[in-house]
C-alpha cells in the first residue's frame, strides 16, 4: 500500500505478487495487485482481478475499501453498491456497512434505495441524521422525479409526516432538522405552517447563520403577500442595522405595495406580528432622513441610508411624484455623497446605478463640479494638476469613470480623445509611484486610468482610426508589466489579439489567468471561440481539452459534494448541488467543446494516422445519437467579464444576450450535424447485397442511409435558419459576445461545399446499390458533382489570397478572415477526401469484377464506364489544386519571415521610448502567430495531400 501511496505502481504489483504466492487467497492483496495495473493502464486485468474478488462477497474492511478506491478511479460507482449490498447481507447489523452503502447510492443518485438505506440505519442503530437521511431521499425523489403531481402528492407529503411523527415524540435535535422540515413544506407551498415553525419553538435552533429566522420569515410573509408584517420586520432590522441594502429594498417595495391596496393600521391592537408599519411616503421619507441623522453619529461612515435617500427618489420619480417631499436635488445629493465617499473605489458603481436621475444637460457641470472638489496639484503653468496622495487619485479616478458612463468623452472630436488618452497615461504612470512597496500580486492604484485610455483607443479603432489598436496592445502590455496580476489587462489583451487574428501570445495569457473550476465554463469561450479558428490546432486540441477535463470531473466531484451534505446534516444544499450539475451538464460551451473537440481530431487524425473508422470509433460515435440537450441549454458564458464604462445605450443589453445564444445554437446544429454525418460515412462501406436479394432491409444498411438523407435535411434546414439569422446584420459592442465563425463559412463558400459533398454519398450509394449497368444518367450526374466541387474548392481557394499582414502608411493591418477562410478549406477538403475514399471504396470492386470479365472473354478492351475516369479526373484535380495551396502558404511562410517590422515609422512620434518597446514586441508576437499559424495549417494539408494520392482506383 505505501507504494501505491509513493506513486511506484510497478513495485507494489511485485510486492502484491509475492504476498500472494505465499497466500492465495488473500483478497486484499489482489485488489491491491489490481489497483497497481488500473494505474499503469492495465484495466482489462486489473477489471478481472477485482471481479475475482467481488465474486467472493468479502467482507473485512481492508478488501472492501480497496476495491472501492479501485471502481471510483475506473469511474464504476455502480459497482461499490454491489459490494456493499452483498456485505450488508452477511452482516446485517454492521453501521458502518450501512452507512457505506447509503453512500455508494448516493453517489449514483439512487435516491429510493438511499431511503430505504437510511430506514435501515436507523432501525439497528436509531440516531436522528440517519433518520432525517431518509427524509432527504424523499425530497430528492420529490425534486427528481419528472411529473410534478406525484411530487406533491406522494414524495413530499409522505416527508412532511415522517418529521411531524419527530415534532411530535419531541425528538428534533439538530438545526439542519428544523432546516430540512422548513424545506419540506417551501416546497409544498405551506408557507403559513413554514412561518408558523419559524417562528416557533423550533425556529429557535436557527442559529448557525446570521439572521437565518428573520431572513426565512421575510421570504414567507413575501410568499404571502404579508406586506405589513414584511415592512415592519424590514423596518425593525434597519434599526439594528441601517447598512443593510436588502432590506431597505423590501422596505420601499412594502411600502409601496401597502398604499397601492389603500391599507391602514387597525385602531385597537399591534399593527401587525411584528409591530409597527409604515404605510404612507411621508413615514418612509422620514424613516430615511431619521437614519441619515443616525449615521451622522456612527463611529464608521456608513453608505446605506444616503443611497436609500436616492434609490427612494428614483422610486417617487417612477410613480408621478415630483420633488413634493422635499427629498432634495439628486445631483446635489450625489455631490454630497462623493465628498463623503469619493475616495473608496466603490462609489463609482454605487453612483452608476442613479446617474440617469440627472438630466443630460447637467452632465458637464455635474462632473466640473466634482473635480473641483479634488485636491491635484500642477507643478508649473501649463502641465497637468496630478493628485498628491491615494486618495486623491482615487477620488478623480471616480469622476474620470463617471465622464465615460455619461458619455463625455464619446462625443469627441479624434483629436480631443487622442489628448485624453495622453493625460490619462500620464496620470497612469505618475499614479505607480503610489504603488511601489505593491506585492506583485495586487494590482497598482492608478490601472483603471490605462484601461479607460485603452477603451478611447478601441473607440477610434472602431471608427477606422487602423494605428489605435496597435496602441491599444502597447499600453495594455505596459499596464501589464507593472501589475501582473491585473486580469482586466489579460481579458482585454486576449480579445484584442483574437480580433487580430493573432492567437498565440493568448494561451499564455489565459494560462496566467489561472481560471478555476467553473470559470472553465464561464470565461473559457475566450479561448475555445479562436484556438482552432485561427489554425493553432495543438492549442485548441489543449484548450478543448481543459474544459472537458473539468466538466467531466464535475460529475465525480458532485457525488462528494453531496456526500458530506448528508455527513454534516447541510441539507438545504444538496438541491443546489444537483441544480449546479445539471445546469453544467446542459451548458452551451460544453456542447461546443465536444462537438469541436471531436471535429478537431478528426480533421487531425482521421485517415491520416488511424482510419476514420477507427476514428470514430473511439469516440463512440454514431450517427443516430445525438447528445445534445437542444431544449435545456443554459448560456453560462460571463459576457460581462470585461469591464465597461459605456452609457446603456453602448453597453451590452439584454437583447444583444439572446441573440448570441440564438446565434452560438444554430451554429452548434450546423458543427454537430456535420459531425453527425460524417461519422455516419464508414458504415456506408460495407459490403452491400445487390438489389434483387431480400435481405437488404434486415442487414440494416439501408437505414443507415436514410439516417444520412434525414440528417442531411436538418442541415439544410439548419442552414438556412443561420442564412435568415445573418439577415439581421447584428453588431454586438466590441466588448461583448464575439461573433460566432457562421458568417465566414456561409460566405466563402465552405457551406456549399461540404454540403454538396453530402449529395455525392447520396448519389455515390446509389450507383453502388443499383449497379454499373443501370441508367448512364445517375454517372453523368456525379461526374458533374465532381466537377462543381473542384470549381467550388478553388474559389474557395480564391478567397484564401492574399497578405496576411501588409503595412499600409507606416501601420500594420492583419487580415484575420483570409486565416479563419485557410481553416476552412482545410476542413472542407478533410470531408472531401473522407468522401472520396468512400467512392474508392464502392468503385473498386466494381473495377476489379470488370477486370475479370475481360480476362474471361479474352477482348482487348471492354468499355470502361465514364464514372471511373470522372473520380480519376477529380483525383488528380484536388492532388494538383491541394499543391497549389500548400505552394501558396509556402509563399505566405517566406513573406512573413521577410516583414522587417523593425523598419515601420510610427507615424506617432508622440510615442515615449518605453511605449516603443512594448509597440515592438506586441508585432513581433501578432507576426509570431500567424507565422506558427500558417506553418501548423501547412503541416496538415501534407498529411492530406498524401492521402490524396493514396486515392488511385
Amino acid at each position: 500500500a505505501d507504494y501505491l501511496d509513493n506513486g511506484n505502481n510497478k513495485m507494489a504489483i511485485q510486492q502484491a505478487d509475492k504476498l500472494l504466492k505465499k497466500h492465495k487467497d488473500l483478497h486484499c492483496a489482489k485488489v491491491l495487485k489490481a489497483i497497481g495495473l488500473q494505474r499503469t493502464g492495465k484495466q482489462d486485468e486489473a477489471y478481472a482481478l477485482a471481479q475475482e474478488v467481488a465474486a467472493l462477497e468479502p467482507t473485512d474492511d481492508n478488501s472492501l475499501q480497496a476495491l472501492t478506491i479501485l471502481y471510483r478511479e475506473m469511474h464504476r460507482p455502480e459497482l461499490v453498491t454491489k459490494l456493499y449490498e452483498a456485505a450488508v447481507k452477511k452482516v446485517p447489523n454492521s453501521e458502518e456497512y450501512h452507512s457505506h452503502l447509503f453512500m455508494a447510492y448516493a453517489r449514483v443518485g439512487e435516491y429510493k434505495k438511499m431511503q430505504q438505506a437510511g430506514m435501515a440505519l436507523y432501525k439497528i442503530v436509531p440516531k436522528n441524521p440517519y433518520y432525517f437521511w431518509s427524509v432527504m431521499s424523499l425530497i430528492m425523489q420529490s425534486i427528481s422525479a419528472q411529473d410534478e403531481n406525484l411530487s406533491k402528492t406522494m414524495f413530499l407529503p409522505l416527508a412532511e409526516r415522517m418529521v411531524e411523527k419527530m415534532v411530535k415524540e419531541d425528538k428534533i435535535e439538530a438545526e439542519a432538522e428544523v432546516e430540512l422540515y422548513y424545506m419540506i413544506l417551501e416546497r409544498l407551498e405551506k408557507y403559513k405552517e413554514a412561518l408558523d415553525v419559524v417562528r416557533g419553538k423550533l425556529g429557535e435552533k436557527l442559529t448557525s447563520e446570521l439572521q437565518s429566522r428573520e431572513n426565512k420569515c421575510m421570504a414567507m410573509y413575501k410568499k404571502l403577500h404579508r406586506w405589513p408584517e414584511c415592512n415592519a420586520l424590514a423596518r425593525r432590522l434597519l434599526l439594528k442595522n441601517s447598512d443593510d441594502w436588502q432590506f431597505y429594498i423590501t422596505y420601499f417595495d412594502s411600502v409601496f405595495q401597502l398604499i397601492d391596496e389603500s391599507w391602514t393600521p387597525p385602531a385597537e391592537e399591534e399593527h401587525s406580528l411584528e409591530g409597527e408599519v409604515h404605510c404612507s411616503i411621508e413615514q418612509a421619507v422620514n424613516f430615511i432622513e431619521e437614519r441619515i441623522t443616525e449615521e451622522s453619529k456612527s463611529s464608521r461612515p456608513l453608505r446605506g441610508p444616503y443611497l436609500a435617500k436616492l434609490e427612494l427618489i428614483r422610486r417617487l420619480r417612477h410613480r408621478g411624484c415630483n420633488d413634493e417631499y422635499k427629498l432634495g436635488d439628486p445631483e446635489e445629493l450625489m455631490f454630497q455623497y462623493f465628498k463623503k465617499f469619493g475616495d473608496k473605489p466603490c462609489c463609482f458603481t454605487d453612483l452608476k446605478v442613479f446617474v440617469d436621475l440627472l438630466p443630460p444637460s447637467q452632465y458637464t457641470k455635474f462632473i466640473r463640479q466634482l473635480l473641483d472638489v479634488i485636491p491635484l496639484a500642477a507643478a508649473a503653468e501649463n502641465e497637468v494638476a496630478l493628485p498628491g496622495d491615494i486618495k486623491a487619485l482615487q477620488q478623480h479616478l471616480c469622476v474620470v469613470q463617471l465622464s465615460r458612463l455619461l458619455g463625455i468623452y464619446h462625443a469627441m472630436e479624434k483629436k480631443q480623445k487622442l489628448a485624453v488618452v495622453r493625460e490619462l497615461m500620464l496620470r497612469y504612470r505618475h499614479g505607480l509611484e503610489f504603488g511601489k512597496s505593491c506585492l506583485k500580486t495586487e494590482l497598482q492604484f492608478s490601472d483603471y486610468y490605462c484601461l479607460l485610455a485603452v477603451h478611447l483607443l478601441l473607440d477610434l479603432w472602431l471608427e477606422g482610426e487602423e494605428a489605435a489598436v496597435w496602441q491599444c496592445l502597447t499600453l495594455l502590455e505596459e499596464g501589464l508589466s507593472h501589475s501582473p496580476s491585473n486580469a482586466q489587462f489579460k481579458l482585454l489583451l486576449i480579445r484584442i489579439y483574437c480580433r487580430l487574428g493573432a492567437f498565440e501570445p493568448v494561451s499564455e495569457l489565459y494560462s496566467s489567468l489561472d481560471a478555476k473550476h467553473i470559470q472553465h465554463d464561464t470565461i473559457g469561450y475566450l479561448l475555445t471561440r479562436y484556438a482552432g479558428s485561427l489554425g493553432h490546432y495543438a492549442a485548441a486540441s489543449q484548450s478543448c481539452n481543459f474544459a472537458l477535463r473539468f466538466f467531466h470531473s464535475n460529475q465525480k466531484d458532485t457525488s462528494e459534494y453531496i456526500i458530506q451534505a448528508y455527513k454534516y446534516g447541510a441539507f438545504e444544499k444538496i438541491p443546489e448541488f444537483i441544480a449546479f450539475r445539471n445546469r453544467l451538464n446542459s451548458s452551451l460551451h460544453f456542447a461546443q467543446v465536444r462537438t469541436e473537440r471531436m471535429l478537431l481530431d478528426l480533421l487531425l487524425e482521421a485517415n491520416i494516422s488511424t482510419s476514420l473508422e477507427e476514428s470514430i470509433k473511439s469516440m463512440s460515435l454514431s450517427p443516430e445519437e445525438d447528445d445534445i440537450p437542444w431544449k435545456d441549454l443554459r448560456d453560462n458564458r460571463d459576457l460581462t467579464v470585461l469591464f465597461s464604462w459605456d452609457p446603456k445605450d453602448r453597453d451590452i443589453s439584454e437583447e444583444h444576450r439572446k441573440l448570441s445564444l440564438e446565434e452560438e445554437t444554430l451554429w452548434l446544429r450546423i458543427r454537430s450535424l456535420t459531425l453527425r454525418l460524417v461519422s455516419g460515412l464508414p458504415a456506408l462501406g460495407h459490403t452491400i447485397q445487390p438489389k434483387n436479394s431480400e435481405k437488404t432491409a434486415e442487414n440494416g444498411v439501408s437505414s443507415k442511409i436514410d439516417t444520412i438523407r434525414a440528417l442531411l435535411q436538418q442541415l439544410e434546414a439548419a442552414v438556412d435558419s443561420g442564412k435568415k439569422f445573418l439577415e439581421q446584420k447584428i453588431q454586438y459592442p466590441v466588448l461583448g459576445p464575439p461573433p460566432t465563425r457562421m458568417a465566414g463559412f456561409f460566405s466563402n463558400g465552405s457551406c456549399q461545399c461540404q454540403t454538396s459533398l453530402f449529395y455525392l454519398v447520396s448519389d455515390i450509394y446509389e450507383l453502388d446499390t443499383n449497379g454499373l449497368e443501370e441508367r448512364a444518367e445517375i454517372q453523368e450526374r456525379i461526374g458533374n458533382s465532381f466537377k462543381s466541387l473542384v470549381e467550388r474548392l478553388t474559389e474557395l481557394f480564391n478567397k484564401c489570397k492574399g497578405d496576411l499582414i501588409e503595412v499600409r502608411d507606416g501601420t500594420l493591418k492583419t487580415h484575420p478572415n483570409l486565416l479563419e477562410n485557410l481553416v476552412f478549406f482545410v476542413e472542407t477538403i478533410s470531408i472531401a477526401l473522407w468522401v472520396s475514399s468512400y467512392c474508392d471504396s464502392v468503385l473498386r470492386p466494381f473495377k476489379s469484377n470488370l477486370q475479370k470479365k475481360k480476362k474471361k472473354k479474352k477482348e482487348s478492351s471492354v468499355a470502361m464506364p465514364p464514372v471511373f475516369t470522372h473520380f480519376l479526373d477529380y483525383v488528380t484535380e484536388l492532388q494538383t489544386l491541394t499543391s497549389n495551396v500548400i505552394d501558396h502558404i509556402k509563399g505566405l511562410e517566406i513573406i512573413l519571415t521577410a516583414l522587417k517590422l523593425e523598419e515601420l515609422s510610427l507615424k506617432d512620434t508622440l510615442l515615449l521610448q518605453e511605449e516603443k518597446k512594448f509597440t515592438k514586441t506586441v508585432q513581433g508576437k501578432v507576426q509570431s502567430s500567424y507565422h506558427h499559424s500558417v506553418q501548423e495549417i501547412g503541416e496538415l494539408l501534407k498529411k492530406r495531400l498524401d492521402t490524396i494520392k493514396k486515392l488511385k482506383i
